[in-house]
């Protein structure tokens, strides 16, 4: 049986850096993991949405994956989203994964060419007896044009023993209560919307994956360390603090708003890959007034 990997509290999706060239910038990805890690965050996952996966080469997201988990050193588990359009791509990468060290796979179900549900877990089915490594499932239909639902989710991991989490993405607040209060038995919770860390974590989660840890590590991890305490007022007041700096990225192209927000702060990691577009200048004001109010609270 495959072991399962303790994944709780807040986990980094990471950004990518890129160089003006737009190549990867490898020394500049060991500082995002450093800035994150250093921040208390509970795992670092690598070559997910917010690291701009798709539009990488399989080369680069296997490069992404041994140099996080080479430079991680075991200082948190490493997740490693290996996810493809081709189930025989995904096979290949998960066990490139595997190789290098990563602790758990985030498989992303195929993209583009939008399938049926049959054929979505057929492919979950094929790549998960693939691999020896933990897999999480990572649902997102806005982005592959269909929903993995709570009881499919949960009707797979009971079926592989190397099906141990979830991360939804769906902002679908039913759906993620119906993982959370039926299928807890089988499967792990991670919740992938930001905006939803509170609820999430009150309700039951085991975790949250925030794009947004890039940019604000420390606080984010503050809430989620007041609600593992079981101090929900102390933990909605730091909330209520935290949130405008996420709302304000997240009402913006993400990818995007999250490489402005390290920016704003001192810590530029270049541009999204084109034809991805840098946000507005309005866009960046309303993140850097955000975060100043952030800052001004800590002061």
């Amino acid at each position: 049986m495959t072991k399962k990997v303790e994944l709780r509290g807040v986990l980094t999706a990471l950004s990518t850096p890129f160089a003006d060239n737009q190549d990867v910038a490898v020394d500049l990805l060991k500082k995002v993991v450093d800035r994150s890690i250093n921040g208390g965050i509970n795992g670092v996952v690598v070559g997910g949405s917010t690291g701009e996966f798709a539009s990488l080469s399989s080369e680069e997201r296997i490069e992404l994956v041994d140099t996080v988990v080479s430079h991680t050193a075991g200082r948190v588990p490493v997740i490693a989203q290996t996810g493809a359009t081709t189930t025989r791509e995904a096979i290949r990468l998960s066990k490139k994964a595997q190789d290098s060290g990563a602790d758990v796979l985030m498989l992303v179900t195929p993209y583009y060419e939008p399938l049926s549900l049959d054929e979505t877990t057929n492919y979950i089915r094929t790549v998960a007896d693939a691999v020896e490594l933990p897999v999480m499932l990572y649902n997102i239909p806005g982005a592959t044009g269909v929903n993995l639902d709570a009881d499919s989710a949960g009707s797979l991991a009971r079926e592989f023993d190397n099906i141990h989490y979830i991360k939804d993405s769906s902002a679908n607040w039913e759906q993620a209560l119906q993982l959370i209060h039926h299928h807890s038995d089988a499967l792990d919770t991670i919740i992938g919307w930001d905006s939803y860390i509170y609820s999430a974590l009150v309700e039951g989660a085991a975790g949250v994956m925030a794009g947004a840890a890039n940019v604000i590590p420390e606080e984010i991890v503050a809430v989620v360390k007041l609600i593992q305490e079981g101090q929900l007022a102390e933990g909605l007041s730091a909330w209520n603090k935290v949130y405008p700096v996420i709302d304000a990225m997240i009402s913006e192209p993400f990818i995007a708003a999250v490489k402005k927000g390290l920016d704003l702060q001192g810590f530029p990691i270049g541009l999204p890959r084109a034809p991805m577009a840098d946000i507005s200048e309005e866009a960046t004001a309303r993140v850097e007034k955000a975060l100043k109010n952030l800052h001004a609270y800590a002061q």
